[in-house]
């Protein structure tokens, strides 16, 4: 399994040590995205699907919920296939 030691938090992550940042990390293929409080669980992606999410959410196109994000909950699916 590759190590990805070069995670970068997101610019609205805010500042400081606190654990509500989401992380990205590079490889050639693949980018890598985690929470940090959840740091050993990885998603994997390619850069072209993720290019399309950002564009669905910068765009207006992907909302939050009635109510705001604050009402978006972590997911409890811890992996498998």
């Amino acid at each position: 399994m590759t190590t990805h030691d070069n995670w970068q938090k997101s610019s609205f992550s805010g500042f400081g040590d606190g654990n509500d940042c989401v992380e990205l990390s590079a490889t050639p293929d693949d980018i890598h995205l985690r929470e940090s409080d959840t740091p050993t669980t990885v998603i994997a992606t390619t850069r072209a699907p993720l290019a399309h999410l950002l564009h669905a959410i910068t765009g207006g196109r992907l909302t939050p919920p009635p109510g705001g994000a604050r009402r978006w909950q972590k997911s409890t699916y811890s992996g498998g296939a």
